[in-house]
């Protein structure tokens, strides 16, 4: 395949940065781990990832039958990213040589793998509690409280506000600089933050395209992210509202995460008995069978295989390497797309296309996962939980006029989240304690709170 363009030729040399958000240096890491590998490592010694750890990821925790929360999910996106990222990284490498300076070929050949794990490791980052009901309170509780709050903020704030997202919310989290700490964020390369982008525009720019279905960044690291889109040539769609392309590397992250979590569900829900073996052996074999894998094989191991989840989890190994496959071919086939912009779908959902097998995948999770009755009891429970608390600090942080009862539930803060420059960084401080807070953390204090658990506690 040949790029068209010079510019898609030279862009290739300038899509990556070592550079680290806002670091007190920039200097080139020690030989022992490249820039981008310590990037993995900051995130996984981050207390915001070990968080991850007591985050639902659909099924209520903890439960008796183990399974996946957003720490584990993370974990396995980014073993699937990796092995997407060394594919591409080596394509990259091998069929543009001519146009690659040494130090780009190293990169792509070394260390796209290395970006790419790193952002799949951290996409999750900001999400808060609860899974997405945990988002919906949030975003809720100002859409609710309009009359009275609105008033305190810019248009674009307000936007923030009322359309709360986890992925603005993980930008903010691995580039703001909290109070009395020393470092803004972990101090990531921006190759990695570019590599989470998604939605690289703000609030008031969403719309139906891909890009921009939800947003990336909040206005209070709008310059942060200026920064990031700038070090790595990502090409400005709209300066009002403010709107990028995404970048290269952002399908690459996408695909990993949409493998995983499609298929791991599945997994999760047939280990809790909510779908029977027999099912979920037909889809996934279905999967193989459609994309012109020869499963004879497979079936043929299967019959060696006597347990129920083993035979599953053989299954589901199987076709994440292949759907693994399968995004890396269409990656490189519609390279071209991908450099110019021109994609409008990502690859997941392109191969789903082709899947039938796949599509009752989906179908069968929002029946059976996504509505199951244990799920929706997490979600009630958490959108309530998530709301109280947003209440419980907001509605006194943006008095003038604070009773005793309202200093006392403000000194609950910790002093990391006051911040009195103005009232959107007051309630986007209320907001970072609140988000960052586990499924237990949050379930707790909203129960000390309203009064359900008495005494001391430390």
């Amino acid at each position: 395949m040949s790029l068209t363009g010079k510019r898609n030729m030279q862009v290739l040399n300038k899509l990556y940065s070592p550079l680290r958000h806002f670091a007190e240096t920039n200097t080139l890491s020690a030989e022992t781990r490249t820039d981008y590998q310590r990037d993995y490592d900051r995130i996984i010694f981050s207390s915001a990832f070990r968080r991850l750890q007591n985050k639902t990821q659909v099924f209520p925790l903890p439960g008796s039958v183990f399974v996946h929360n957003r720490l584990t999910h993370s974990l396995e996106v980014a073993s699937v990213g990796r092995t997407l990222g060394y594919e591409i990284g080596h394509y990259i490498a091998e069929s543009f040589s001519s146009s690659l300076s040494d130090k780009s070929k190293d990169f792509y050949i070394h260390s796209l793998q290395s970006v790419i794990s790193s952002a799949c490791l951290c996409h999750d980052i900001g999400n808060p509690a609860f899974g997405h009901s945990g988002e919906d309170a949030i975003a809720s509780y100002f859409i609710r409280n309009e009359k009275n709050l609105k008033g305190h903020f810019s248009d674009k704030e307000w936007a923030d506000l009322v359309n709360f997202e986890g992925n603005a919310n993980a930008i903010r989290i691995l580039t703001q600089r909290q109070q009395g700490k020393l470092s803004s964020g972990l101090g990531l390369t921006m190759s990695t933050l570019s590599a989470i982008a998604k939605y690289p525009c703000e609030a008031v720019a969403k719309s139906k395209d891909i890009h921009r279905k939800k947003f990336g960044f909040f206005q209070s690291e709008k310059e942060n992210f200026k920064v990031i889109a700038e070090s790595t040539m990502m090409t400005t769609e709209s300066q009002e509202p403010l709107v990028y392309k995404r970048h290269p590397f952002v399908w690459i992250t996408e695909a990993a995460d949409d493998i995983c979590y499609n298929i791991i569900d599945l997994e999760d829900a047939h280990r809790l008995g909510l779908i029977a073996t027999e099912k979920v052996e037909f889809i996934l074999l279905g999967v193989i069978k459609d994309l012109g894998i020869d499963h004879v094989s497979t079936e043929n191991t299967l019959t060696k295989i006597a347990n129920a989840n083993e035979r599953i989890s053989y299954l589901r190994a199987k076709v994440i390497g292949i759907l693994i496959q399968e995004a890396t071919q269409r990656y490189v086939s519609q390279f071209d797309k991908v450099l110019d912009y021109s994609i409008t779908k990502g690859f997941y959902d392109q191969i789903m296309e082709e899947s039938a097998s796949l599509q009752d995948l989906l179908s069968l999770s929002v029946s059976k996962i996504y509505n199951n009755r244990s799920v929706v009891h997490i979600e009630n429970a958490g959108y309530n939980i998530m709301y109280v608390l947003l209440d419980h600090f907001i509605a006194p942080a943006l008095k003038d006029d604070k009773s005793k009862a309202d200093k006392m539930a403000l000194r609950l803060l910790p002093a990391q989240f006051v911040y009195e420059t103005s009232d959107y960084e007051k309630v986007m401080g209320i907001i970072d304690f609140i988000s960052g807070m586990t499924d237990n953390f949050a379930t707790d204090l909203y129960r000390k709170i309203k009064g359900i658990d008495m005494g001391m506690s430390f």
